[in-house]
């Protein structure tokens, strides 16, 4: 069985079956374990067809949500203007402009930009989190997770997505929760979503926003 859709292949000695991905863009990633057959990616989209079409069409309504003038970027709940600066290397804010250099710099500096952002946005909201809970979080780190939004390991070092500060402060306001609450619980317990929801009672409309939506968060 194949198919004519376009689509790009990936080996990985840690997958166990093949693995089929909507990517943001609507492109498809499929993962193939070592030993597979190629014509096992074709076999694949083909047979997830109607499942595909379904995520683009759940990608698409993400992306109208989200849509903003063009030259401008979101920042949590603010859109701000992008001015280019020849010579520039660091995007820099300004009021409610982005300056950012001119050239092909322009993308790596942008998400530089976003990530140091993120990490004062989670200290943020994270510092009254914990004293509420009277815990103490482990190292942060920022991350470009695909899939995830946050985490928190056994040791109490907590990462966030930087690609929250692109939606709603709705969401990142739930995540940092969320971690927050896994000091306490680290499983996804009946106990840990009654703690998040004695201190974040909304918890469930962010949450499902992402569930949704999560996928447009894109620059």
């Amino acid at each position: 069985m194949t198919t004519s859709e376009q689509f790009t292949v990936r080996r990985s000695p840690r997958a166990r079956r093949v693995r089929v991905r909507v990517e943001p863009d609507g492109s498809l990633l499929v993962t193939l374990p070592q030993a597979a057959r190629a014509s096992e990616a074709d076999e694949a989209i083909a047979q997830l067809q109607q499942w595909i079409a379904d995520r683009r069409a759940k990608l698409m309504q993400a992306r109208s949500i989200l849509v903003r003038p063009a030259g401008t970027l979101p920042y949590l709940s603010e859109l701000l203007s992008v001015t280019e600066q020849a010579g520039r290397s660091r995007a820099h804010r300004s009021g409610s402009q982005l300056l950012v250099p001119a050239d092909q710099r322009r993308e790596p500096a942008i998400e530089r930009w976003y990530r140091r952002q993120a990490k004062a946005e989670v200290r943020e909201r994270l510092v009254p989190a914990l004293d509420a809970l009277g815990v103490e979080a482990g190292p942060i780190s920022i991350r470009d997770q695909r899939t995830r939004w946050g985490s928190c390991s056994s040791s109490g070092a907590l990462s966030f997505n930087w690609r929250l500060l692109l939606g709603p402060p709705q969401l990142l306001d739930y995540v940092v929760w969320h971690e927050a609450c896994h000091l306490v619980v680290l499983d996804h317990s009946p106990r840990f979503w009654a703690l998040l929801q004695q201190h974040r009672p909304d918890y469930r409309e962010p949450r499902e926003w992402l569930r949704r939506n999560g996928s447009a968060l894109q620059l």
